[in-house]
């Protein structure tokens, strides 16, 4: 009896479907498992976990962490590794970045802006390494340098106000083209309010001594690594911590420097943990 039409179209894309099903959900994910486990593969294949000298698996070489106190500071005898928006930081379940932009310069009410955040982690960089710390559109107390300037007519005629918006103290400059500045009040949104937002760049060198990728996160928030720039600028407070010669933190920094990518895309980059690691391994502390 031949079965109609229809039926044999059916049970054609059942059996299509057990086929690839065990092909494809089983076969295929089995044999990339077992290849996965062959020498020089299997490290890589479970993650790139790291142990430290007691097998103690501290990390991964593909995902960064912070090397921080209960409270949240950088412990000095380590090298810091870039922020993080991950998160909490770092966190593999969060990979983003914060999707804030060179625009982002006021703060609000729940939230700091790019630029206070880039402005207070630079601070607070110099103070740790014994650098100047400043960046351009900084104030000298760690936030964005911006000014709401009022305007008789809206967007011409004479200033009539100046507001550091974020600040809630003293102002970063005491007048603005003749007229006071003051603080900011909490709360109030001073571009609503028809205020004119006004970045001021002021005195600080173009080429700040703390590097970009110190004070701005990567793309995922899991970078691993950064850059030699950033290495060489801590490489004094580690050694001073380690009671060692820069030199030798240098060899290090060295040793654990991941070239280009194919030899020509990148830059040169410090794997964090690996360094750290290297560190405690020959100059305990």
């Amino acid at each position: 009896m031949r079965l109609p039409g229809w039926i044999s179209q059916h049970l054609a894309a059942l059996r299509a479907l057990l086929v690839f099903t065990v092909l494809l959900g089983l076969a295929y994910p089995l044999v990339m498992v077992g290849v996965g486990q062959l020498p020089g593969l299997d490290g890589r294949a479970g993650g790139s976990l790291v142990a430290d000298a007691g097998g103690r698996t501290v990390g991964s070489r593909l995902v960064g962490q912070a090397f921080t106190d209960a409270d949240g500071r950088p412990i000095a005898w380590y090298f810091q590794s870039r922020p993080s928006a991950a998160g909490d930081g770092y966190d593999p379940t969060s990979t983003s970045a914060s999707n804030l932009g060179p625009e982002d310069v006021v703060d609000t009410a729940d939230r700091q802006s790019l630029l206070t955040q880039v402005c207070a982690r630079s601070l607070a960089v110099g103070q740790l390494e014994g650098v100047d710390g400043s960046r351009p559109y900084c104030t000298p107390d760690g936030v964005g340098a911006v000014l709401a300037v009022f305007r008789r007519d809206g967007l011409t005629g004479p200033v009539t106000r100046v507001v550091s918006v974020n600040q809630t103290g003293t102002p970063f400059v005491a007048t603005y083209d003749g007229v006071p500045v003051s603080g900011a009040q909490p709360g109030v949104d001073y571009v609503a309010e028809g205020g004119l937002i006004v970045p001021v760049r002021g005195g600080a060198p173009a080429e700040p001594a703390v590097p970009a990728d110190a004070v701005t996160a990567s793309g995922s928030g899991l970078d691993p690594h950064i850059s030699t720039a950033y290495a060489r600028l801590q490489a004094g407070r580690v050694a001073r911590e380690r009671g060692t010669g820069v030199a030798t933190v240098q060899r290090l920094i060295d040793e654990h420097t991941d070239g280009r990518a194919l030899g020509f895309m990148g830059q040169p980059a410090v794997n964090v943990l690996a360094l750290n690691l290297a560190l405690d391994r020959e100059l305990p502390r």
